[in-house]
């Protein structure tokens, strides 16, 4: 093998190594060191023609209606109920992504992590919101006692 035929064998790869044709081939299951493209998101498909609003969609501009009647709620001084309801569209959010295959741009991580994310922040944000001052609608009594281990009036 000289120079010559060095330069014609063109590797796709940086992994794979050529056959006994000369055509590389893939010899390990990791990803290549170099990458050329990216991989397409899960909702990435085309769902309609060029100039229809996406189908596949619905699910991130429902959970964002929700998340964005809440903050105006919650901005028209109606505190409780406002973010009551933005911890709510991240519930939805958590039980769309485990109920559908394909939920479009509600999908960002793996299934298990998006449901786990928007689970723990919709119910933290919902238990926080009625434990709220003034007037809680929820009484925890063990935060009462938790407060008074942390501070003294001395």
């Amino acid at each position: 093998m000289n120079a010559d035929d060095a330069d014609e064998i063109e590797v796709r790869d940086p992994i794979s190594a050529p056959d006994a044709d000369g055509v590389p081939r893939r010899t390990t299951r990791r990803f290549p060191k170099f990458t050329r493209d990216t991989a397409r998101p899960e909702g990435a498909g085309r769902a309609g023609p060029g100039d229809a609003l996406a189908s596949r969609q619905w699910p991130i501009i429902a959970v964002l209606g929700v998340v964005a009647l809440g903050l105006l709620l919650t901005a028209l001084d109606v505190f409780r109920v406002g973010t009551i309801l933005i911890g709510v569209g991240l519930l939805a959010g958590a039980v769309l992504r485990w109920m559908l295959p394909g939920v479009g741009m509600l999908a960002v991580r793996s299934r298990f992590t998006d449901i786990v994310t928007y689970g723990v922040l919709g119910t933290v944000i919902v238990l926080l919101a009625l434990m709220a001052q003034p007037h809680p609608w929820l009484q925890l009594p063990f935060l009462k006692d938790t407060l008074h281990l942390t501070v003294s009036s001395s």
